[in-house]
């Protein structure tokens, strides 16, 4: 059984992945036996990441590049390939929200998001695919959300970003399933993470944050996710583990997606 799950010699890129969910992602990777490579909009963030993984004591390999360009897209992938290797696993994590009203939003905002949540998974899936077919397969996996199923106030443009990377997730899937790659998603539920961790913290009268509550409240598993527990789902859907599985879009959510929620007392 370890070595259907193992990652042994395989390159991974992992977009975005210099903190959060995407490093927690590429750091199971590595365990598994692949080689790193991510990307950051920003130098900065890319040197943040380098030192991050070291901490771990992972060599990985960091390259500045945005994903919504296609050519600077083309261009990182052609030289991840000449100076690390082909790529066989893509993790399209990059990824932004605007918690807006919609009657609020402009259009240039929505835009913004659909851009990086659901036009750079296009783009750096079209770049890697060639090279996937040429070698007989490969794995793609789209960060999509609880927000590829559900709508919530604020979040009009992430869902619609996250509802189409879902269908975009299928269409590859569908497309591309006859030369041996697959293509699926992880839906992440609600993940404690430092970005997340206001909405944790406890109030002055020491009761719970009303959103804390919330989510306890609609999670059978009555916890926030951690990004460790995207860790075993994202090393199966990158492994041979999953060679039969292909355009699945998997939830590690403590299962809200199953729960109506308790009734009121």
């Amino acid at each position: 059984m370890e070595s259907i799950f193992s990652l042994k010699g395989k390159v991974a890129l992992i977009t975005g992945a210099s903190y959060g969910i995407g490093f927690a992602i590429a750091k199971a990777f590595a365990k598994a036996g692949a080689t790193i490579v991510f990307n950051d909009i920003k130098q900065e963030l890319v040197d943040k990441g380098l030192a991050s993984y070291k901490e771990e004591g992972i060599k990985a390999h960091g390259y500045v590049c945005d994903v919504t360009d296609e050519n600077a897209v083309n261009a990182l992938v052609e030289k991840i390939e000449n100076e690390v290797g082909k790529i066989d696993i893509l993790v399209n994590n990059a990824g932004i929200i605007k918690r807006i009203p919609m009657h609020e939003m402009s259009a240039a905002e929505f835009r913004q998001v659909i851009d990086v949540d659901l036009n750079a998974p296009f783009i750096c899936s079209k770049a890697v695919i060639p090279s996937m077919i040429k070698r007989g397969g490969g794995k793609i996996i789209n960060i999509c959300s609880m927000m590829s199923e559900l709508g919530r106030e604020t979040v009009s443009a992430y869902a619609a970003a996250k509802g189409g990377l879902k269908m975009l997730t299928r269409n590859i899937a569908s497309e591309y399933g006859e030369y041996n790659i697959q293509c699926n998603g992880i839906g992440p539920g609600y993940i404690a993470t430092p970005q997340t961790a206001p909405l944790r913290e406890l109030q002055p009268d020491g009761s719970r944050h009303p959103f804390d509550s919330f989510i306890i409240a609609k999670t059978p598993a009555a916890r926030w996710g951690t990004p460790e527990d995207l860790a075993g789902p994202a090393v199966f859907l990158a492994s041979d583990a999953s060679n039969f599985v292909n355009g699945h879009v998997l939830y590690v959510d403590g299962g809200i997606l199953a729960y109506i929620g308790k009734q009121p007392k």
